[in-house]
């Protein structure tokens, strides 16, 4: 069922009781800080609290922290992390973040973590070693696991592990956890050392979901603005640009830089629009867009899919808790490198 254009806020069921806090940082419009939390519903599935509570974000793109406000609250902080970073609580049970990976895409220009952008994973570092999180979660492509980009994950690795952290990485793929989307992410946790070592969520071994299983009841729907269901008119370009959805399958990665991109319908005689590609990233129907197209394809484009982070918050809370939660994942499945 499509919820009311007039739906301003997204509306979960968060209980009053003690959380464990979370410190945010590269925050976006929110898909990670949404999952770390849960409270939500997704195709006619329920995600329920993880027992965590976001008490602090940062983001430097204004129109991400308008929709990221709208959402899920006022606990943004605006501007460059350089900046923000001053204003993070004295302690923090744990921090999260997906730091920019313009440098380390195959898309990117492939300067590493000496690039500018990728480079800022530092703050993370920096955050960790402020606020003594009992763990940490950063994310990235998973162009990170590419050989020539070794250099870079040894020396991110090296310098969480350097605080006192046990540190490991695992390849992701979104589709395998629920979401629609064949999407590779490489997720580096850090547990405080005498803690239990992270064991990453194994798939729920569901199949996976498809484009027309996601998208396919928003077929004969005009558009509509309040719910984000808007198009590009775009005709088609080079590489994704001209790539239209296979109806049977999980939708394609969904992309930042989206504009003449972003993916055709697999039916339809046009590009699918931002509520389609919201869904494709797993964000629940009552999470609004309040921006414009363009920008709202940047946000969708970039954030972390909140039913993958709700799976790794919920592994992650099995770690800080005591190991109640830990599920064992399927040996094998995931490229490790606990130290």
């Amino acid at each position: 069922m499509v919820p009311s254009p007039s739906q301003s806020r997204l509306a979960r069921n968060l209980s009053s009781r003690p959380r464990l806090s979370v410190a945010s940082l590269f925050s976006g419009c929110g898909g990670m800080d949404l999952g770390f939390e849960g409270g939500f519903d997704f195709l006619g599935g329920s995600y329920p609290e993880t027992g965590f509570e976001v008490v602090w974000a940062n983001e430097i793109n204004p129109r991400a922290c308008e929709t990221y406000r709208l959402n899920l609250g006022d606990r943004v902080v605006e501007g460059d992390v350089r900046d923000a970073i001053g204003s993070l609580p004295g302690r923090a049970d744990v921090v999260i973040g997906g730091f920019p990976c313009q440098d380390i895409s195959v898309n990117g220009k492939m300067r590493g973590v000496d690039g500018e952008r990728s480079g800022l994973y530092v703050y993370l570092a920096e955050a960790v070693e402020r606020t003594s999180p009992k763990a940490f979660v950063a994310e990235n492509v998973g162009g990170l696991l590419l050989k020539r980009n070794e250099p870079s994950l040894a020396r991110v690795l090296g310098d969480f592990r350097s605080l006192g952290y046990d540190v490991g990485y695992a390849l992701y793929d979104a589709a395998d956890y629920g979401v629609p989307q064949t999407r590779e992410r490489v997720f580096i946790v850090g547990t405080r050392r005498g803690l239990p070592g992270f064991l990453p969520p194994a798939p729920p071994g569901s199949p996976r979901v498809t484009a027309r299983e996601a998208i396919g009841d928003l077929e004969g729907m005009a558009e509509d603005r309040g719910f984000a269901h808007v198009w590009s008119r775009a005709g088609a370009s080079g590489e994704q640009g001209g790539r239209r959805l296979a109806a049977d399958r999980p939708g394609y990665t969904v992309r930042a830089e989206c504009h003449g991109n972003i993916h055709f319908h697999y039916s339809l005689p046009r590009r699918i629009s931002m509520r389609e590609a919201a869904r494709l990233q797993s964000f629940p129907d009552g999470f609004a867009f309040p921006c414009g197209l363009r920008e709202t394809e940047r946000q969708i484009g970039n954030a972390v899919p909140p039913v993958l982070a709700w799976h790794v918050a919920n592994a992650v809370m099995g770690s800080v808790s005591g190991g109640a939660r830990r599920a064992r994942a399927p040996v094998g499945d995931y490229l490790n490198a606990i130290a």
